[in-house]
């Protein structure tokens, strides 16, 4: 199949290869990410003037390293951060290790364009981790692959540097517990989160808007790496949105599965229900629908990063999580409950 190359925006610069994909067909991972950056990014670059290539110079204890170049990620919030602003509190990225997957394919086909896109914003690329910390202050933990998140996060725990660590924390529960693990041994703050935590219809239902959640429906994009729990790969996005809305306390999870699309019904101890409907064929998005005892609502779409990234520069700043262990580890037991169901053909499987 033939590819056209599309520039993304003059406000990132970027050229991507995209296939030229039926309207029926899903919008793919890039393509997603792509779009969703470029609303992220918009409003606060359009109305600042950024010098690219520029050698930013950060205030001692804000500069910030990047591990992982290989995810849209590092592009977006480097963009973010360095427009400044006062939501940037003076933070700047200013020096990245690229190296993350060794064998995702769609990770070390972006690796090149965001290793030329994050260099182009004056950050420095250095040749190990080790280097890095000399460097940085605090770190953003991008890796595409969650895989090597563990090794790549114990020197960082090691020299005592705030983290944050981007979806997904780990492979699996197991991945996680030793990640959250090795950072209480070495007494450093460290979250993770999906940007969708924060988007301004999930904290306003969070917040109280239609009163207590009864219950809610998320979707998701959730394609499969077969190296990760299946809702952990993509459809997080969509769990930690559920979980955010929810509250802790879910007892059991069902999953039905089929090739194209997927449904985890999860049950909370005092009866509520919830569900992610996973997506791998035709039209996706992430959003979903709160029940509550005042109103019912939207959750989502998706629109932008921004309020991920403020509550990161928050967190580098106080050095409190905004997001618990405890939080992470529920939703990890979820997803593996749910791989647990659908090697079932469905069964209900208890949370331990």
């Amino acid at each position: 199949m033939k590819t056209k190359k599309v520039r993304c925006s003059i406000l990132t610069g970027c050229i991507l290869k995209i296939d030229p994909y039926p309207k029926t067909d899903m919008m793919n991972r890039r393509k997603f990410i792509c779009n969703t950056a470029l609303s992220a990014t918009g409003m606060i670059i359009a109305s600042k003037t950024m010098a690219l290539g520029s050698d930013f110079n950060a205030p001692s204890g804000k500069r910030i390293g990047i591990i992982g170049l290989d995810t849209s990620h590092s592009e977006v919030f480097t963009r973010m951060i360095n427009a400044g602003g006062a939501d940037m509190n003076g933070y700047k990225v200013v020096a990245a290790y690229p190296h993350g997957s060794k064998d995702i394919a769609s990770a070390l086909k972006m690796k090149p364009d965001v290793i030329n896109a994050v260099k182009s914003l004056g950050v420095e690329i250095v040749d190990s981790i080790e280097e890095l910390l000399t460097k940085a202050d605090v770190i953003l933990l991008e890796s595409n692959d969650g895989r090597p998140h563990l090794e790549q996060a114990l020197p960082v725990f090691k020299a005592g540097k705030r983290t944050f660590i981007d979806k997904p924390i780990a492979p699996s529960l197991e991945g996680a517990k030793s990640i959250f693990k090795a950072a209480a041994q070495y007494n450093t703050p460290v979250f993770t989160s999906s940007a969708l935590r924060f988007d301004a219809s999930v904290q306003k239902v969070a917040g109280g808007s239609i009163g207590s959640v009864t219950g809610a429906d998320v979707y998701t994009p959730a394609e499969i790496d077969k190296n990760h729990s299946d809702l952990a790969w993509y459809a997080i996005h969509g769990v930690e949105m559920l979980f955010t809305v929810m509250g802790a306390g879910c007892k059991s999870v069902s999953r039905t599965y089929q090739q194209g699309t997927d449904l985890t019904v999860g049950v909370w101890q005092d009866g509520r229900i919830g569900t992610v409907r996973g997506i791998r064929k035709g039209s996706a998005n992430i959003a979903g629908t709160a029940f509550g005892e005042k109103g019912i609502a939207a959750l989502g779409p998706f629109s932008t990063y921004e309020p991920l990234v403020k509550e990161i520069i928050a967190f580098f700043d106080t050095g409190k999580p905004p997001v618990e262990a405890s939080q992470t580890l529920e939703i990890f037991s979820f997803i593996q409950a749910a791989d647990q169901s659908r090697k079932s053909n469905g069964k209900v499987i208890l949370l331990s």
